[in-house]
């Protein structure tokens, strides 16, 4: 599909993905999700990918939802785009957890949506001028993306309460130490920064990020350690059979760096 509200460019093993639509802080449309789902796909097919970065343009990160696009159509009746043939949309969380590793580099304001969308990320970055809001509850409305799981996990009971229930806008000092973000950077460093931290990250096996994902999302919460420890058995079988294990165990042997996509794709035939 061509894309009108993101742009996507190729940094080495790595896809930055910016939010662009910068006139209005970026808000998120249901067009900009599917552009956002479609060029994360195409970064899950392609092997010389190994993580997303994603961004936004101008002087904010996503400023929630396009209130006339998205709120006032469905008080109307209507779809964003006029029609009632919209795709049937796909479970953002499942596809953020099943995805390459995807990082949040937040360059100014995110609230709304603009914060939802990236708590099932796995590493989140801001800015000193990065500004975080959990907006719902000013437009009477409730959390979604599964946030009130997320941002519980994140910064921990108290905090999330605070955040949902008074819908306060927080500077990235604020919200420093919380637990929400990884990093805040000086704003100048923000994306080279995310752009280093994803290199490291798409170095590793592309087949063993999945999995670990896949282990943090189910066992994260799990109260069970037997069923935690069933899944990592039965996640390891499939690891060590894979080519980039072998590749790893031969390089530490051969005292050089592995190369995971080398392995991959001559396992492959490629």
């Amino acid at each position: 599909m061509s894309y009108e509200q993101i742009t996507t460019e190729t940094r080495g093993d790595v896809l930055l993905l910016i939010l662009n639509r910068p006139e209005k802080l970026n808000a998120w449309t249901d067009r900009m999700r599917r552009e956002m789902v479609d060029a994360i796909d195409r970064a899950n097919e392609d092997p010389a990918i190994g993580a997303v970065v994603v961004t936004g343009a101008g002087r904010g990160f996503c400023s929630g939802a396009d209130i006339e696009q998205t709120f006032q159509a469905r008080i109307d009746g209507k779809t964003e785009d006029g029609g009632s043939d919209r795709p049937e949309r796909r479970d953002w969380v499942a596809f953020c957890r099943e995805s390459k590793p995807l990082i949040a580099a937040v360059n100014g304001v995110a609230v709304g949506v603009g914060l939802t969308m990236i708590l099932p990320f796995d590493v989140i970055l801001a800015s000193d001028q990065a500004r975080f809001g959990m907006f719902f509850v000013r437009m009477g409305l409730v959390p979604e993306l599964a946030s009130s799981y997320y941002i519980v996990q994140r910064v921990g009971f108290a905090k999330a309460s605070e955040m949902c229930l008074t819908g306060k806008l927080y500077s990235a000092p604020e919200i420093a130490g919380t637990g929400l973000v990884n990093e805040v950077v000086p704003h100048a460093e923000l994306l080279p920064r995310a752009l280093e931290l994803a290199s490291q990250i798409a170095a590793n096996s592309s087949p063993a990020l999945r999995m670990i994902k896949a282990l943090l999302t189910v066992n994260g919460a799990c109260e069970d350690p037997r069923q935690v420890q069933a899944r990592e058995i039965e996640a390891l079988g499939k690891a060590y059979a894979t080519p980039e294990h072998k590749e790893a165990v031969s390089a530490f042997l051969e005292k050089r760096k592995p190369d995971f996509r080398a392995a991959a794709a001559a396992a492959a035939g490629r």
